[in-house]
């Protein structure tokens, strides 16, 4: 069968994707000048703003968010007429964690098995390579046949709702007929697949005092209240015995209808230890895309070298809550602080700040963008029929751009399938799946032009 000329045109440019994803994975940027600098936060925007010059983007803007980040826009015109496409991707990234624990530098693309590892490969630099790979694909064959708004998120990962905030404030900026946001994946390699759902999240830091100072746990060890004993505690109630969240007042039995995650399937793709169980009930599907799930993601204690016989004083730790869509995320918020504070143990005292906040989101996916993206996923995929899935992780911005845009549609892809391992250490893209996604977005954008026009 004769290659479609968009995939022949994807094929030939990827060398050239390869070096522009190098060039932006080496930028560290990580949303929190705690631990990175700012400033190679501001190289990788600029980088962005650069890559849309070049494509003959206007208006090209360096955002200024109000958490202190910048996100990229920029606009493409189309023919007279056309409708307009917001393509979404973001350009910060996830620490890399234990660097030692990657087999090649984090920030440094290597391929390896077939693979280009390194962080942000895969979320969500990668993503926004895709844009710009299907955007030249279509300029090659023919021109761009919509108006095209791109809009480079920098504080994503970091849930700081800086962008979102900023939309609200400027609610022209992003309008457009159709939103296609390049941060989900596919359910695995080589099976296309649109994201349905997405779980919203809350995220709490919680601080126990129990003593005016530390104390000699020789002395006084016993009866004195330890604050990281205490943290402990409070922390295990937020489980039941079998591993499911177990927040006051919360429900945790809804049930996922569609797409089914063999359990087999998520083992492999959890990588989890032979002879350990799965934590929770219900299918896996259930578990991820439908129901709560608690996370403790970090503890400040004193680390085990180093360690004195000590009391502590003071814990604290960062909760991170998942929330299904039909759970309203500001009434779990308030579930999740009052559990806190009821089940800290011995009077300790207890401190809860909200830090991240982020509503969960529901595409319809039988609208008529979602059948012009079925049938560009058919091609770009051949015998394969596009699937929809959900999704654990969070996205707030969508719901915000749901709000600002109700009569959008808004569609979900990316690059992040299992094998991916975002968020962890050795993050890697698939350099197929990234030919694969950029074919089915560019002629999504054909396919979808020709249905505004009929």
């Amino acid at each position: 069968m004769t290659a479609h000329p968009i995939s022949e045109t994807v094929a030939s440019l990827m060398p050239r994707a390869k070096a522009e994803l190098a060039e932006l994975v080496a930028f560290q940027s990580v949303a929190d000048p705690a631990q990175f600098p700012k400033s190679e936060c501001e190289a990788a925007a600029n980088w962005v703003a650069d890559a849309l010059r070049a494509e003959d983007f206007q208006d090209v803007a360096l955002l200024d968010t109000p958490d202190g980040t910048q996100s990229v826009y920029g606009f493409l015109p189309g023919p007279a007429g056309a409708p307009t496409v917001l393509l979404y991707a973001h350009y910060d990234v996830q620490p890399p964690l234990d660097e030692s624990a990657w087999l090649s530098p984090p920030f440094e693309l290597t391929e390896r098995d077939g693979r280009w590892f390194g962080r942000g490969a895969a979320d969500c630099k990668g993503g926004f390579i895709m844009h710009l790979l299907a955007l030249r694909a279509l300029k090659a064959n023919g021109g761009v046949p919509v108006s095209v708004k791109v809009i480079a998120e920098g504080s994503e990962e970091q849930g700081t709702g800086g962008l979102e905030r900023y939309a609200e404030a400027h609610p022209d900026l992003l309008a457009a007929d159709t939103i296609v946001i390049g941060d989900t994946g596919n359910f695995r390699v080589g099976l296309p697949t649109v994201t349905a759902t997405l779980r919203g999240m809350t995220m709490l830091r919680v601080t126990l005092d129990t003593l005016e100072g530390n104390l000699h746990s020789g002395q006084f060890g016993g009866a004195a209240p330890d604050a990281l004993a205490a943290m402990i505690q409070l922390l295990a109630s937020l489980r039941a015995e079998d591993g499911t969240t177990t927040v006051d007042g919360l429900a945790t039995d809804a049930d996922w209808q569609g797409l089914q995650y063999p359990e087999a399937e998520f083992r492999a793709d959890a990588k989890v230890l032979d002879g350990v169980e799965l934590i929770g009930t219900g299918t896996v599907a259930d578990r991820i895309w439908a129901r709560p799930a608690v996370t403790v993601i970090g503890i400040d204690c004193p680390p085990v070298v180093g360690a004195t016989p000590s009391l502590q004083a003071t814990a604290r730790a960062q909760v991170s809550l998942r929330v299904p869509p039909g759970q309203d995320v500001a009434e779990a918020t308030q579930l999740l602080t009052a559990h806190l504070k009821a089940h800290a143990p011995w009077g300790a005292r207890v401190a809860v700040e909200q830090v991240g906040q982020g509503q969960a989101f529901r595409a319809d996916i039988s609208s008529p963008a979602y059948t012009s993206m079925a049938q560009a996923m058919e091609t770009a995929y051949p015998g394969e029929k596009m699937q929809s899935s959900g999704m654990g992780g969070s996205i707030p911005l969508c719901n915000t751009l749901a709000t600002l845009y109700p009569e959008a549609e808004i569609l979900l892809i990316g690059l992040s399938e299992p094998e991916a391992q975002i968020h962890a250490v050795n993050e890697s893209v698939s350099p197929e799946e990234l030919e694969r996604l950029s074919v089915a977005e560019a002629l999504f954008l054909q396919n979808y032009a020709e249905s505004k026009r009929a």
